[in-house]
């Protein structure tokens, strides 16, 4: 599959690893951000990165981050009325398994745009879930 022109939908923890040169994974996530060319980023996941990297990184690279964000690979995506009708059928269908609300926003913005592809560190609740637009999702790195 065509890396670069595949769209994807970013989770938390991709974000944080690539802005955080200290995280373990960002060695790993670094390269895929690089090969890809449109990562759509819900504003779920940007209020949870806002948080996790001020915290972790500083302002400093929340700030570079968020001047940056609209000449970057990441396009911020708002999450709709039938978005959130989605993401409560989806924490109410997998209940028990404790899917959180902007796991839950990811998986709906990917049916949303017909994306398979999931950056995330995160894998278990998105190799669980079962999307309505295909089998399961590519999940990267």
């Amino acid at each position: 599959m065509d890396m670069e022109r595949t769209p994807a939908v970013a989770d938390t923890g991709f974000v944080v690893a690539l802005l955080n040169r200290l995280d373990t994974m960002h060695n790993s996530v670094t390269p895929v951000y690089t090969q890809q060319k449109q990562i759509l980023l819900p504003q779920t996941v940007l209020a949870e990165v806002a948080y996790l990297v001020g915290r972790n990184a500083g302002s400093a690279t929340l700030v570079a981050f968020l001047k940056g964000l609209s000449a970057s690979r990441f396009i911020l995506v708002a999450l709709t009325d039938q978005d959130l009708v989605r993401v409560a059928e989806i924490l109410d269908e997998y209940a028990d398994s404790r899917i959180d609300f902007v796991d839950a926003s990811v998986m709906a913005i990917a049916e949303r745009f017909d994306i398979k592809r999931i950056l995330t560190l995160d894998q278990r609740y998105f190799r669980l879930f079962r999307p309505q637009h295909c089998d399961c999702f590519e999940i990267l790195p």
